[in-house]
């Protein structure tokens, strides 16, 4: 199953991109939505090789999930393997300078299952997948105007 989303940013590519590679950023803001986040390697700088644990609850059952960072190629992509009991998620998030202070986001997110309830799972929300799509586009939308506000406010 793959999603895909893009947003242009008015915010310079280097910009976007260190704004996206706030790590410790991302890790806040999934413990305070109830996600066990641990950093396993990695330093402050983004780099391939950067790993996490995750706990969360997913449809009221507790799931993990190890989140590895493999490629990093500042300012221009991103790439994380998220591997689960059964499933595969793999997130490639590119950077491409439109102009000098504009920038396009594009995020592609593909989810696969090595489980029959995994497989399970992936079918159900198959048949949500146009709420999902959805969902997944106002979210990376948001993020877009949220990035777009920290640049001009220089946070």
């Amino acid at each position: 199953m793959q999603f895909s989303a893009r947003e242009d940013i008015e915010a310079p590519i280097h910009s976007v991109f260190d704004m996206v590679a706030d790590f410790d950023r991302f890790e806040r803001m999934a413990m305070r939505r109830g996600v066990d986040v641990r950093r396993t390697t990695g330093g402050v700088t983004p780099a391939a090789g950067m790993a996490w644990e995750t706990e969360f609850k997913l449809r009221g059952k507790p799931r993990q999930m190890s989140v590895l960072l493999t490629d990093c190629d500042h300012p221009s992509q991103m790439r994380f393997e998220a591997t689960g009991k059964g499933m595969i998620g793999v997130t490639v998030v590119d950077f491409m300078a439109l102009s000098q202070r504009r920038t396009r986001l594009n995020v592609d997110l593909s989810l696969s299952a090595k489980s029959l309830p995994a497989r399970l799972l992936l079918q159900s929300m198959k048949l949500g997948q146009a709420r999902f799509r959805k969902r997944f586009q106002m979210r990376l939308a948001e993020f877009a105007r949220e990035l777009e506000q920290r640049h001009r406010h220089g946070a």
